[in-house]
């Protein structure tokens, strides 16, 4: 029977979700194909979970010891969204040590988890995105030049951040100050974007058995003045699946979707988000480990395409166990 650990944790605030998000693919793993262990990654330590016993990870080659014997894992199946499992440090972790993983390498992690990178990236390739200006913490710059930029209202936001933390609309000069600490608190580097006027779309795109194929467009509609953290995960937004948009729209929200994930060369999950504007997806952010709690858009997108979730589990441990290093390649 394959082992497979179900990484989750962080060291960012995202733990929180990371953790509800690995019960679900826990709970979605077949016990019958898979030996499953919960494996916690957190500030304080390292350690494998079972039966509410921890034991130690040993970083060198990510065993344990349990009743005086060594226990490896086949491959691991990672839940963690932000810092270490979504930016690239893990997977180069697992590369040096020959473990096979889920999701995108490390490259990829890093890129996308980088909004002004990725951003710049996927420009090459044609794809539309808001207006924007990047500021580092400690540097110098000018509120008006900004202004003058970006325009009013716009998006303050943490350059490498997830599940919305951190990220301000501002709609008057006045409000800066307050959303660049917000910011900065999450992130030393902020992107301030211009404010798309337009439809918010989050979109599914995975490479399932062998193709790379969106599984939902899924529109979302804020209590807020934004889709932030409260909207995402308490409850204050529909989010509406099939997306309430054309036919045109759709082939051609589909089309910029699926061409940013082969651009980028990604495997495995992936979600981002767009804002259509007059019938043409401008790009905000891919998230290359979605949330995967019963409240998250990805499983509801799932459902929707009719995919069973063991099913996806199934494809991406097989993605994993048939990836080769970069080395190999």
């Amino acid at each position: 029977m394959l082992r497979v650990a179900v990484v989750a944790g962080g060291y960012s605030d995202e733990s929180v979700i990371s953790l509800k998000s690995c019960e679900l693919i826990y709970a979605s793993l077949n016990a019958e194909k898979y030996n499953r262990t919960r494996v916690r990654i957190l500030k304080e330590g390292w350690f494998a979970e079972i039966d509410a016993e921890k034991f130690p990870i040993n970083k060198e080659d990510f065993s344990y010891i349990k009743d005086g014997v060594k226990q490896n894992f086949d491959v691991v199946f990672n839940t963690i969204h932000g810092t270490p499992g979504e930016d690239g440090y893990l997977q180069a972790y697992f590369e040096l040590i020959g473990l096979p993983y889920t999701g995108c390498p490390f490259y990829q992690s890093a890129l996308t988890f980088n909004k002004k990178d990725c951003i710049a990236a996927l420009s090459k390739y044609g794809i539309p995105h808001a207006k924007s200006v990047y500021i580092q913490k400690g540097t110098n710059y000018s509120i008006k030049d900004i202004i003058a930029n970006v325009g009013l209202p716009c998006f303050v936001k943490p350059n490498r951040s997830g599940s919305s933390l951190g990220i301000s609309k501002v709609s008057v000069a006045d409000e800066f100050a307050a959303a660049l600490d917000k910011a900065f608190a999450e992130d030393k580097e902020v992107l301030i974007e211009s404010f798309l006027d337009g439809t918010e779309v989050s979109v599914g795109v995975l490479n399932y058995q062998g193709e790379t194929k969106v599984v939902g467009i899924t529109e979302i509609v804020s209590e807020n003045e934004f889709f932030d953290y409260e909207a995402k995960y308490e409850g204050k937004s529909q989010e509406i699946t099939p997306a309430r948009i054309s036919d045109e729209v759709t082939k051609r929200v589909e089309e910029v979707a699926k061409r940013a994930y082969t651009s980028l060369n990604m495997t495995g999950f992936s979600r981002s988000e767009y804002i259509i504007v007059d019938g043409e997806p401008h790009f905000i952010e891919m998230n290359t480990l979605p949330g995967f709690s019963p409240a998250s858009i990805f499983p509801q997108q799932a459902a929707y395409s009719k995919i069973e979730l063991s099913d996806l589990m199934d494809s991406e441990i097989e993605l994993a166990l048939n990836r080769k290093s970069p080395w190999q390649e």
